[in-house]
């Protein structure tokens, strides 16, 4: 199997309409976005596109709707996940035949499984394809059995086709093991960091970048990629502070907080569905303004 490498892969958001239902005209505003403004892939949809708030017809359909959307212009990753594993693996057969590059999924949540479970789960859902498959770290770590190097390297024994681990944990010792142990199984496996923090993870070795805030800030988050890519890590590191800075910003708020500075830049993709609370309107003008005050993101894109 030839190596799917992704490079700088965005994460979109799901557009929602006042009555919470999936704004399919402002989704394909938001993929054209991201196409010109420097994707080299779409992984989608994410926990920031709110995947498990998305029933299962609604996640076929998004990822329906951003096949036919991209037209082959850059390879899209489905995101297929569950804390079923027979749900993952009919979402990855659906991906496959929906024309999918690559597959990513994480360990099943809430369930806490003991890691040999985790392990089987995972062979599952990548089995289920014969397309590159990535192993991303869960969300929210303490709701579900965390990713361990353990995990990935039983899975990579037993998986032909996976390609690396997403990592969005940032533990260095983690970061360090799954790479250099990972390579020695099979000497393309990749490791990507899993959030906007390319360069923790390039000096260890990384070669790709799972980016949020790229809805928010591509040329930014662009900068970042790139210097890493080239291993300029000293010279990456005024854009990696910039990129905490907005980080840092939006965290408190989670999804309202990234579609707050997205509207904020005039891309404006609803609120987050219930149970998570979207901005008032004070929250959001107080965000405009402190996003409006960060002279770095002067030069990022405004509307669509």
């Amino acid at each position: 199997m030839a190596t799917f490498k992704p490079g700088l892969v965005h994460t979109p958001v799901t557009p929602f309409k006042r009555d919470q239902s999936i704004d399919f005209d402002a989704y394909g505003r938001l993929i054209e976005f991201h196409l010109r403004h420097g994707a080299d892939a779409l992984a989608l949809p994410m926990p920031p596109g709110e995947d498990i708030s998305l029933t299962d017809g609604e996640l076929r359909a998004l990822l329906e709707f951003a096949m036919k959307q991209v037209k082959g212009r850059v390879p899209v990753l489905a995101h297929v996940n569950d804390a079923g594993t027979d749900i993952a693996v009919e979402r990855a057969r659906h991906a496959e035949q929906a024309g999918a590059a690559a597959i990513v999924s994480h360990p099943p949540y809430f369930w806490h499984p003991k890691a040999s479970m985790v392990v089987e789960h995972i062979v599952r859902v990548g089995a289920a394809t014969r397309l590159p498959f990535f192993i991303c770290s869960p969300p929210v770590e303490d709701v579900g059995t965390p990713l361990t190097t353990e995990i990935v390297l039983q899975s990579l024994e037993r998986l032909d086709n996976l390609a690396g681990v997403v990592d969005a944990s940032m533990d260095w010792v983690f970061m360090v093991e799954a790479i250099s142990l990972g390579r020695k199984v099979r000497a393309e496996f990749q490791l990507l960091a899993g959030t906007d923090y390319m360069v923790s993870a390039g000096v260890v070795g990384g070669s790709g970048m799972f980016s949020p805030l790229s809805g928010v800030a591509p040329k930014l988050v662009r900068e970042v990629y790139e210097l890493c890519a080239k291993q300029q890590f000293t010279q990456a590191r005024k854009a990696q502070e910039d990129i905490a800075a907005l980080h840092h910003l939006l965290k408190t708020a989670g999804f309202a907080g990234l579609k707050g500075a997205m509207r904020a830049m005039g891309r404006d993709c609803g609120q987050p569905r219930p149970p998570v609370r979207g901005l008032s309107a004070g929250e959001q003008e107080r965000l405009a303004h402190e996003i409006g005050a960060m002279d770095f993101l002067r030069a990022e894109p405004r509307g669509w």
